[in-house]
């Protein structure tokens, strides 16, 4: 039972390919609960259901917003990345949409360390600093931020563990789903026809190989974000 209206719609869902899962022969069969159909060699997902945790995912996250919580989105494959970042930007939140480091989260420690190096380089570049050292000194450092900037650019203003992660592809993004449950950080998994549905705290079924389709989720979730911290300010 939502206690908001999200304005999710299975028409808008199918014209965004939401439904499309994988061949028949790629998939995990505890996803059978949430597969309404084959439709040539491919399963489809029941989007009622869908409906139903994507509904659920955004009463989660508006809730959390509302009483200040911080988020981490991540989506690292190609066909994610901009959308977690636009996503992440808009609602203001973390994302990690190139590489997931190992150990991001679980040795914090280390991934404090390199955004404390991170954001003193980018200090120095602001400061016109890295322009007097020798060139070969400069080009080094310079070199070191950009790869920063490529790996924990959507975390750089992230000072502790995030309270609950969005991950857009579950089986791609398992190592960091692994760290969020040995953490007990909540999760929310995007979790197509071949994923185990049981591994984040909400599953949304959904095409998480369609760019349409990950929008939608997104930005569904986005919406979600910016209502509840709305609301925070208004009633801190």
């Amino acid at each position: 039972m939502t206690r908001r209206y999200w304005n999710i719609n299975l028409e808008e869902m199918m014209l965004a390919g939401v439904h499309f899962g994988h061949g028949t022969r790629k998939w995990n069969p505890r996803m059978a609960p949430y597969i309404s159909a084959k439709r040539k060699g491919i399963h489809i997902t029941n989007l009622t259901r869908t409906a139903r945790f994507l509904s659920e995912a955004c009463d989660l996250v508006f809730d959390a917003s509302s009483r200040g919580k911080q988020f981490l989105i991540v989506g690292t494959k190609n066909k994610a990345a901009d959308s977690v970042a636009w996503a992440a930007i808009r609602a203001r939140c973390h994302y990690v949409n190139k590489k997931w480091l190992g150990g991001m989260l679980t040795n914090w420690s280390t991934t404090e360390t390199r955004l404390h190096k991170f954001r003193d380089l980018r200090m120095e570049q602001k400061m016109g600093r890295l322009g007097r050292l020798p060139k070969r000194d400069a080009a080094m450092l310079k070199r070191q931020l950009s790869h920063l900037q490529t790996y924990l650019g959507g975390i750089k203003y992230m000072t502790g563990l995030p309270d609950i992660v969005i991950i857009v592809d579950q089986h791609e993004e398992s190592t960091a789903l692994r760290e969020c449950i040995t953490l007990g950080i909540p999760t929310i998994c995007l979790i197509d026809t071949n994923c185990d549905p049981d591994l984040a705290d909400i599953s949304i079924p959904a095409n998480d190989d369609a760019i349409a389709s990950i929008r939608l989720i997104l930005n569904k979730l986005v919406f979600a974000i910016c209502e509840g911290r709305s609301s925070y300010r208004i009633n801190p």
